[in-house]
């Protein structure tokens, strides 16, 4: 994979509804703790539900994605065993039935207009998901979330009706597939990247040599 980011800092393709993400941002926020360095954190939107998404934008939870029971079962059990690794408090283990789109619509929206709340407006919609079980597809869930950290909760609702806007993060979707990402979270550092889950020591190689 290439990346046309600058040195200093870490690009991050993930989806809220990733437990993956959650517990790979537990791991790169450990990371930075206990790093000398000062490396920015950038994020970039990746669409998991692409292959459901229907035209109109909306998830078609019918369509067979080829994943299993024993997949499930699987993912449940690696979900559990990396939260227990990282210390990471979790009210499920997977959100199969959650649209993520919104919340990045939101997302992409506030680290435009206000990046230096994105960091906690990030952070919160991770843990309203995975930390407090709530619906960050359902735009009143994701005005509260703003409000929590302080951000405009009626510029959060104008923004996920801003189809201009979903269109921007729509095509961010397009460009992470065609720099190579398939899968999340992806962490990339000059060029290098790390793929999955990993822990902060994986990351301080990356980032480190």
């Amino acid at each position: 994979m290439t990346e046309a980011d600058g040195s200093d800092r870490v690009v991050v393709y993930s989806d809220y509804v990733c437990p993956f993400c959650h517990l790979g941002r537990a791991s790169l926020r450990r990371y930075l703790e206990e790093s000398d360095g000062d490396v920015e954190v950038d994020w970039h939107p990746f669409d998991l539900r692409a292959r459901k998404r229907r035209p109109d934008g909306t998830i078609d939870f019918s369509v067979d994605d080829g994943k299993d029971e024993a997949y499930y079962a699987q993912a449940r059990e690696n979900v559990r065993r990396l939260a227990d690794r990282y210390g990471v408090e979790m009210a499920q283990d997977l959100a199969t039935d959650v649209d993520s789109l919104p919340a990045q619509v939101a997302s992409f929206h506030v680290k435009e207009t206000d990046p230096e709340a994105w960091p906690a407006f990030d952070e919160a919609i991770f843990e309203a998901l995975w930390v407090s079980g709530r619906d960050v597809g359902d735009p009143d869930v994701l005005v509260e979330v703003a409000r929590d950290v302080g951000i405009d909760g009626e510029a959060i609702r104008e923004a996920l009706a801003d189809e201009s806007l979903r269109e921007r993060v729509t095509e961010s979707f397009d460009e992470a597939r065609r720099r190579g990402v398939t899968a999340v979270p992806t962490f990339v550092y000059d060029g290098h990247v790390a793929r999955g889950a990993v822990p902060p020591e994986q990351l301080a190689r990356l980032v480190e040599g």
